[in-house]
């Protein structure tokens, strides 16, 4: 586990490819429905050397982009962190880094899992995993029905 190791983001530094971006852009169009929510992609965040989610969702009012001076590392955590598993990536390493990210204090983790329509979800209540199904955390909602579908 990930006690006695430092989390190396780099080795599981995903390859982009069609279908990892498809479902990325698919989350993203669903979460933007949510005028409340502000997903953003490919966000750094201040937790150990940083890292950087697939997605972060934060409540709308809570994001303000500075435009004169970027921030590179963000500090507030978001309210949901998405993993999208590519071709390159294992589960079990996907798996150990929404751990980090649990510990680091971000209450949602979703790992999507193209390859078989699943979900895995992190919480401090626990694991669970989901299959082509509505998946909600903290008022934050998906269908994963909808997201998959075109995979079919």
């Amino acid at each position: 586990m990930l006690e006695n190791t430092q989390f190396e983001e780099n080795q599981d530094k995903k390859m982009p490819s069609l279908n990892h971006s498809f479902i990325c852009a698919e989350l993203m169009r669903q979460f933007l429905q949510d005028e409340t929510l502000q997903p953003l992609p490919e966000l750094t965040l201040d937790i150990e050397n940083g890292l950087t989610p697939d997605i972060c969702v934060y409540k709308k009012e809570n994001v303000h982009p500075n435009f004169f001076e970027d921030t590179l590392k963000m500090k507030e955590l978001p309210l949901l962190a998405v993993e999208v598993i590519s071709s390159s990536q294992n589960i079990a390493s996907m798996l150990d880094k929404a751990s980090l990210l649990l510990k680091a204090g971000i209450e949602n983790i979703w790992t999507v899992e193209p390859y078989s329509h699943s979900v895995f979800v992190v919480n401090k209540t626990g694991k669970k995993l989901f299959h082509e199904a509505i998946v909600e955390s903290d008022g934050i909602k998906m269908d994963f029905n909808k997201v998959f579908s075109s995979l079919r």
